[in-house]
C-alpha cells in the first residue's frame, strides 16, 4: 500500500496562489500514476489533475486548465499542485491519490486504491 500525506492548503483571496504537496511512501514502486481530486461541500469528489509517473505526462481538468499545474519530484516521491488565479469555486478539500487500478482512466475516484487525508483550500471573494 502507498501512504500519502498532503500539505500546503490554507485560506487565500481570490486571484491568489497556493502550492499543494503530496509525499508518497511505502509501496511507491506499485504506482504508475498519481492524481489530485477535490471535494467541495455538498458535492461529489472530482478529478483535478493526474500525472503518468514514468513519462511525466500530465492531464488537467478543463475547469483548472491554464491556472493549475501538476508537477513531480521523482527523487522525493512527491507531486505538487501549483494553483494560480484561484477562484471562490476552487474552495474544497483537495485529496492526493495513487496506485491506480490497471487499465483505469485515472479520472474517477474508484480508479485509485490509495488516498491522502486531504487538505483544505478556501478561497475568499
Amino acid at each position: 500500500q502507498v501512504q500519502l500525506v498532503e500539505s500546503g492548503g490554507g485560506l487565500v483571496q481570490a486571484g491568489g496562489s497556493l502550492r499543494l504537496s503530496c509525499a508518497a511512501s511505502g509501496r511507491t514502486f506499485s504506482t504508475y500514476a498519481m492524481a489530485w481530486f477535490r471535494q467541495a461541500p455538498g458535492k461529489e469528489r472530482e478529478f483535478v489533475a493526474a500525472i503518468n509517473w514514468s513519462s511525466g505526462s500530465t492531464y488537467h481538468a478543463d475547469s483548472v486548465k491554464g491556472r493549475f499545474t501538476l508537477s513531480r519530484d521523482s527523487d522525493k516521491n512527491t507531486i505538487y499542485l501549483q494553483m494560480n488565479s484561484l477562484k471562490p469555486e476552487d474552495t474544497a478539500v483537495y485529496y492526493c491519490a495513487a496506485d491506480p487500478k490497471y487499465g483505469s482512466s485515472w479520472y474517477r475516484v474508484g480508479d485509485f486504491r490509495s488516498w491522502g487525508q486531504g487538505t483544505q483550500v478556501t478561497v475568499s471573494s
